[in-house]
């Protein structure tokens, strides 16, 4: 069970960021909006919400999940792919401080964002990406194995089609993976339950599991219904205005 997650309110030069998406500028206000209520959906599933103010020198950094990787013993700082990025991870440790003992760094050359790790109870999947490099991924893997975690790496630098692996792969807990078409077959993924995502849906693999909910990106009835259909509670949240700028549900927040 969750209990507390950190966010960062999105900074008014939000449109700055980095993106691939051809979806148009965001609207800062819908963005505060979205992002409020996003913010509210995670204090009804229960969470303390813990809120950094807006960064101006980092236009992405209300995407808080890249900067660092969670777990029970530990809280893992990532070392981000992005050059314009590496400067939110100082924030990010600080806000983090009060409540892990133990914080660890990837440490150069290694590269790596949190939008590609995925948690699956006690394994962990790890995205090699244009973000997070095999470096990276070798001394995340390190980590979480001293703490007792297995991990296995997913290659999608090849799939043009998402940004990071989270982008596109989903652990609903219970043995369950929402999955895009693009993966489903792959290896690394046998023996799980696999709520597929049909390639219109791609964008809505992004949804979140936080204790009693599935948070969703509003607009995809078809695959929230199946979600639905297998015993979870979803959540659904506009998310118009994250997605032109590459952001996802998992984006927005670090829960721990």
């Amino acid at each position: 069970m969750f209990k507390n997650a950190i966010v960062c309110i999105p900074g008014e030069n939000f449109e700055g960021g980095l993106t691939r998406a051809d979806l148009g500028k965001p609207v800062y206000e819908k963005v505060l909006q979205q992002h409020g209520a996003y913010c509210r959906a995670l204090e009804q599933c229960g969470l303390r919400v813990i809120t950094l103010p807006a960064d101006l020198q980092h236009p992405d950094s209300t995407f808080v999940e890249d900067a660092a990787v969670l777990t029970l013993q530990a809280a893992i700082l990532t070392r981000p792919g992005a050059k314009s990025r590496e400067g939110e991870v100082p924030a990010i440790r600080q806000a983090l401080r009060p409540f892990y003992n133990v914080l660890q760094q990837i440490e150069p050359p290694g590269t790596l964002d949190g939008g590609d790790i995925c948690d699956a109870g006690t394994h962990f999947f790890i995205g090699i990406s244009h973000r997070t490099n095999e470096e990276g991924a070798r001394q995340l893997a390190a980590l979480l194995a001293a703490q007792g975690f297995t991990s296995s790496t997913v290659d999608i630098r090849k799939m043009d089609s998402i940004l990071h692996l989270k982008s596109g792969i989903a652990y609903l807990e219970e043995n369950t993976l929402v999955l895009m078409e693009e993966v489903a077959n792959l290896e690394q993924f046998r023996g799980y339950k696999v709520i597929l995502a049909a390639p219109q849906e791609t964008y809505a693999a992004n949804c979140v599991r936080v204790n009693d909910y599935v948070l969703f990106p509003a607009g995809y009835p078809s695959l929230e219904s199946r979600v639905q259909q297998q015993g979870f509670k979803t959540l659904p949240l506009e998310m118009s205005e994250f997605a032109k700028m590459d952001g996802g549900l998992s984006c927005l927040s670090l829960r721990f």
